[in-house]
């Protein structure tokens, strides 16, 4: 994506050469140019005013999804570290925030940044070297969270919040995020998070996988209904007011409806594949 946003820059540059090679009288559009400049600074700047936000679950204040969240926090045992991708914290429809305002203050820490170490990140690196962790990422070396046995006691777990690709990246760069036992669900169900595109039918939210994660821990299923309550607010309130459900990206190949081009990579070629298929990637 990068390098197509790159050759397009440069044709817009050499569009803009070509212009001023073409033009006669430089200096007369020069004044034109300035005495147009002059009429608009002259105008009065009308000053946007940032709309109220309710502390407690980050949304505008017209939109508050507080009356989804739980009277009072939820009491779990189990601790959440989240490692997020920068571009995920200017995100609008965040689900990070819903799921920190559900549970008790101090039950959902995030990390934001691409690289974590030891020197900048103390307590993740503690986190991470405690055997009794758990990391949240599929994968060959990953056990099934739902055929592990929970003793009584406090738990930690690592979710990494960003794109499949963004936190691919995280986990492979980040020797920290190697260190705990690492985990993934089988009972992960389809998105309820239908406002934004999947890779495939089983990938899910950060929330979605943070209320797997609880129910299973915790052994109380009726942890994920209370998390889900304000996702569903969200994405029910989004779609009265204009957004459209995004089918998963597997659903769309499958059904005929992809529309973008697609790619010439191998590799990326390979993944759609899979999708097709119904491989895990």
């Amino acid at each position: 994506m990068n390098s197509e946003l790159n050759e397009d820059t440069g044709e817009m540059n050499e569009d803009d050469d070509d212009e001023e090679e073409v033009e006669e009288e430089p200096k007369e559009k020069d004044g034109d140019d300035d005495e147009g400049f002059s009429v608009l600074s002259d105008l009065p700047v009308e000053m946007s005013e940032r709309r109220p936000t309710c502390r407690r679950c980050c949304r505008p204040v017209k939109v508050c999804l507080c009356p989804y969240l739980p009277a009072l926090p939820l009491a779990v045992s189990t601790s959440l570290y989240i490692v997020q991708h920068p571009a995920e914290e200017s995100r609008v429809l965040r689900t990070v925030p819903l799921l920190a305002a559900c549970l008790a203050p101090g039950k959902c820490r995030v990390f934001v940044g691409r690289r974590f170490s030891e020197e900048r990140y103390p307590d993740l690196a503690a986190v991470c070297r405690d055997s009794s962790s758990l990391l949240l990422y599929p994968g060959a070396a990953a056990e099934s969270l739902e055929d592990l046995s929970f003793s009584s006691g406090t738990h930690s777990v690592i979710l990494i919040d960003g794109t499949w690709s963004q936190a691919k990246d995280m986990f492979l760069r980040n020797p920290l995020l190697q260190l705990p036992r690492q985990v993934q669900l089988r009972s992960a169900s389809s998105s309820q998070y239908v406002i934004r595109t999947q890779p495939n039918n089983m990938c899910v939210s950060t929330l979605e996988c943070a209320a797997i994660v609880l129910a299973i821990m915790e052994n109380n299923l009726s942890i994920q209904e209370v998390l889900l309550k304000p996702l569903q607010a969200l994405c029910s309130f989004q779609l009265q007011h204009g957004a459209q459900i995004h089918h998963s990206k597997e659903h769309l190949i499958k059904n005929g409806q992809y529309n973008k081009i697609m790619p010439k990579n191998k590799r990326k070629i390979r993944r759609m594949q899979k999708l097709i298929s119904n491989h895990n990637i």
